[in-house]
């Protein structure tokens, strides 16, 4: 008898030693549960990497159409693989920038695809967060980003000039194959097994992964709809703004180099801390919706004065309130994710990436337009430091130069995120009652559905993408 009890002691031992080391039919998981600092890790590995080149990623019309996919992919089959794949690609072009340029030009033109990492995340994230924990989590990954980009232009700039271009990018690429090791080895499946197939050779339905399934989806249900056209709208100027603003203060506000780059610290600092300390009070206080509402106030106070201002104290000063702006994004995110049925968390975050990529596309067209309506060119950056000059934008008429706006496509952007304002107001601010809380244990009735019910078909599938979304 007391062999018998040693025997079943020795079996559950090693039933749990499997279920720790070993999941998803023997791939390596961890000793550890996924969280919030394995999403944070990697994030700031990837974006690092590339902030060392002082090199901005690509994307546009591809992560537009590819993030939805990706997305819906990582919801059926798990979140670390595409993990990988995202940041495998996106950092693919890195090394080729000193092995041949031809190769470097064709792979930055196809990591667009990839560059979609933020939608994973976001859906990692939301696989391992109670809702109410979702969106100071949500800001912790977004403060890491800005983080990211704070410190790694500065230090590549510097080893630029010091060392030569050569180490930057061999430095670039150790980070990122750091970021890969990381997740082959450190990071655990999010993704419940229960949902997950039981092997990459279980059939998946072409409605599962159709990225045009989910856009389709939007004519659907009002609030994703609503959502989606308010990113659009608030994110085009600010994605227009990042391709434009640095250069329009040095040539139109007179910032020195040095100015910009403690501008840029600055500014990036402030942006931590208002999505990590700001937001959670935020969201405890005034709640998800009314977040997202400051957020865009402060966004449109901030484009109107970039475009009115004139005086180096006034950039600093709207700085101060684009920090602030910064909250915006991961209070979307939280509200779509909590709204968003489990088994949809990849399809909705793929499409504010998806959106966002769309934006970071045509937002530099749309301010390039606005200044070339104004007849404002920004010439090139070196003449600014050239010793005795003050160049000023060509202007079509230079003796009435006080008559004309600063930045017009700042307040162009002000009104944009204005129409994203009055859109935002009819998002409604709680889900129906069907939206499950969040954790592991909400996937349970999610999994038996998906492993027993049959495909639905016919008027089952075309059910809306959130759950209770009238207005």
């Amino acid at each position: 008898m007391t062999r018998e009890k040693k025997i079943k002691r020795l079996n559950r031992s090693i039933l749990l030693a499997k279920k720790v080391i070993i999941k998803d039919g023997g791939s390596p998981q961890g000793m550890v549960e996924p969280s919030v600092l394995h999403a944070v890790v990697v994030i700031f590995l990837e974006f690092f990497s590339w902030g060392l080149l002082t090199t901005p990623m690509l994307t546009g019309l591809l992560s537009f159409l590819s993030a939805p996919l990706i997305g819906a992919l990582s919801d059926v089959w798990g979140r670390k693989s595409f993990l990988l794949l995202t940041v495998f690609f996106t950092c693919a072009p890195i090394p080729l920038m000193k092995i041949s340029p031809w190769w470097y030009f064709a792979a930055i033109s196809m990591s667009g695809v990839f560059a979609v990492t933020f939608s994973v995340i976001f859906a990692y994230v939301a696989d391992i967060t109670a809702e109410h924990e979702r969106s100071t989590a949500y800001g912790l990954v977004s403060a890491t980003f800005a983080a990211s980009l704070v410190t790694s232009p500065a230090i590549g700039a510097y080893l630029s000039v010091t060392y030569g271009d050569t180490l930057v990018v061999i430095l670039a690429t150790a980070i990122a194959l750091l970021d890969i090791c990381f997740i082959l080895v450190a990071v655990p499946e999010s993704l419940p097994e229960k949902m997950r197939p039981a092997s990459w050779g279980a059939p998946i339905s072409w409605e599962q992964a159709d990225p045009f399934a989910s856009l389709r989806k939007v004519g659907q249900d009002s609030t994703v709809l609503l959502i989606c056209i308010t990113v659009f709208l608030s994110y085009l100027p600010e994605a227009g703004q990042y391709s434009s603003f640095f250069l329009y203060l040095r040539q139109v506000i007179r910032f020195r180099s040095e100015t910009v780059a403690a501008f840029i610290a600055v500014v990036g600092i402030l942006s931590i801390v208002a999505q990590t300390v700001v937001l959670g009070i935020l969201m405890r206080s005034i709640g998800n919706k009314n977040t997202i509402l400051l957020g865009l106030g402060f966004q449109i106070l901030q484009l109107a004065w970039y475009g009115f201002g004139s005086q180096p104290w006034m950039m600093w000063a709207a700085g101060a309130v684009a920090a602030m702006s910064s909250i915006t994004f991961p209070a979307i995110s939280a509200i779509v994710s909590r709204n968003a049925d489990s088994d949809q968390q990849g399809v909705v975050q793929g499409m504010i990436t998806g959106i966002r990529g769309l934006c970071n596309g045509l937002g530099p067209a749309f301010y390039g337009f606005i200044f070339y309506l104004f007849h404002m060119e920004l010439t090139d950056v070196d003449a600014v430091d050239s010793p005795g000059k003050e160049p000023k934008p060509k202007m079509a008429n230079p003796t009435d130069e006080s008559s004309i706006i600063p930045g017009p496509p700042f307040l162009f952007g002000a009104c944009s995120v204005l129409l994203s304002l009055l859109v935002a107001l009819f998002i409604p601010e709680h889900s129906g009652p069907g939206v499950r809380p969040g954790g592991y244990k909400k996937y349970s009735s999610v999994a038996q559905s998906h492993s027993h019910s049959p495909p639905s078909s016919g008027a089952e599938g075309k059910e809306p993408l959130l759950d209770d979304s009238c207005v």
